[in-house]
């Protein structure tokens, strides 16, 4: 399987920043906090399987967190890195939470962007209710336009925030017309996981790392009944939230980076127990 990602500051850095993507976004949307943190870190953002130029599964039920896990495992190895922090929106938060219970995986921190160990079923269904629908546009501004709708909760973004959103979540079909690039039949392990649900209270309270939990105010995936559920659990837990925005903060905007960057810093600034980290080949 062929695993894209984009990559921010010196290749040598043993500082990193993996950062993970949302259900339909990709590693695009984390080009201005990686901009803006590359003279201090090396920052990786990967596209999932199925998602901006990552190859798409022939298995449509294997679109679930454990497995990318275990695909954002083996890039963790490939990119290098023996301690690295994770930035996770969304779904990317979920396998950052997975990732972080774990004993063998390099993480040296977690940043949870606006998703907790459950999503409420009402989130669930509004998210559904847009994924794998066969959106067909005539240009990239009608893409552009559908996006301003669906992810106003993203908050007030830029005109240009929008248009780079638009430029990198677009693919050409064979007719001709402009659909986004993302494989739709994730909906598929989507409608397995809604009737399901997700649960993920074990890896949450099992989180080994120091974590950071981002939340908009607005948000209808981590509602401040259930971020102040996470923190019961996990009392280490740093919490920040983000006034008049939804699902999810979209850490584009100045303000949002330095809450990113300053807790990073804080977390370089410490002296943390080292675990071994052994790889046998």
């Amino acid at each position: 399987m062929r695993i894209h990602y984009s990559e921010w500051g010196e290749q040598d850095n043993p500082q990193v920043l993996a950062c993970a993507h949302g259900l339909t976004r990709n590693a695009r949307d984390f080009d201005y906090l990686g901009e803006a943190l590359a003279p201090r870190y090396r920052v990786v953002c990967i596209d999932f399987p199925g998602r901006g130029r990552s190859d798409w599964l022939t298995d449509s039920t294997a679109y679930n967190v454990a497995f990318y896990a275990s695909v954002a495992a083996t890039w963790l190895a490939a990119v290098g890195g023996e301690r690295v922090h994770w930035l996770g929106t969304s779904m990317g938060g979920l396998v950052g939470i997975w990732l972080a219970s774990q004993q063998h995986v390099p993480l040296r921190s977690l940043i949870a962007n606006d998703v907790g160990p459950e999503v409420p079923a009402a989130a669930m269904q509004r998210i559904a209710d847009y994924v794998g629908m066969d959106f067909r546009f005539d240009s990239v501004r009608g893409l552009e336009t559908h996006l301003r709708m669906v992810h106003a909760p993203f908050g007030p973004l830029s005109d240009a925030h929008w248009a780079h959103l638009a430029t990198h979540s677009q693919r050409r079909l064979a007719d001709g017309a402009i659909g986004f690039h993302y494989d739709p039949r994730i909906a598929d392990a989507l409608g397995a996981a809604r009737e399901s649900g997700v649960d993920l209270w074990l890896q949450w309270r099992a989180c080994q790392v120091p974590a950071l939990l981002l939340r908009g105010a607005e948000s209808d995936v981590l509602p401040q009944a259930l971020a102040e559920r996470m923190l019961e659990a996990l009392p280490s837990c740093t919490t920040h939230c983000f006034p008049g925005i939804g699902h999810a903060p979209a850490l584009m905007v100045e303000a949002q980076i330095d809450i990113v960057g300053d807790w990073l810093a804080a977390q370089d600034d410490r002296r943390t127990p080292q675990r071994t980290h052994r790889v046998e080949q």
